[in-house]
């Protein structure tokens, strides 16, 4: 992968999902390169939403501990994208001219704003492109 991309949190989950092997396979293969090359990121809304699931809504949830360990070593390297307000009017003009929820919204104004070419996503038009940014679904 030559383009720098961004991660939707759906990704960084599906890296957990013993039940869906072939996206967990995905997954881990897309963040591994992304720490490997430096080529992917993330904000610090994925790995909000992240944590939220992984204690809360996965079949074994993952304790504080593993979390603050996933977090040191995959999330933190990863996140390039901190709250600003520039980031929440991007987002604003995103979800009027877009129609996207706010929060994918802010998660296109994050990937924007990195400067990605690709945001892997399973939640979005696969293929569709906002300026210069492409929504990929990686497991289709």
């Amino acid at each position: 992968m030559k383009d720098k991309y961004f991660l939707d949190t759906n990704i960084i989950i599906y890296a957990f999902d013993h039940v869906n092997p072939l996206k967990q396979q995905k997954a881990n293969q897309l963040i591994k390169t992304a720490l490997i090359e430096n080529k992917g990121c993330i904000s610090y809304q994925v790995i909000q939403e992240f944590l939220n699931v992984a204690t809360k809504k996965f079949t074994t949830p993952l304790s504080a501990l593993d979390c603050q360990r996933y977090l040191d070593s995959v999330l933190q390297p990863l996140c390039q994208i901190f709250t600003s307000i520039d980031l929440y009017h991007k987002a604003l003009d995103l979800m009027q001219r877009r129609q996207y929820s706010f929060y994918d919204s802010l998660i296109l104004a994050a990937a924007l704003q990195a400067d990605c070419k690709i945001l892997y996503s399973e939640d979005l038009h696969h293929k569709q492109s906002i300026n210069s940014l492409t929504i990929l679904n990686p497991f289709l």
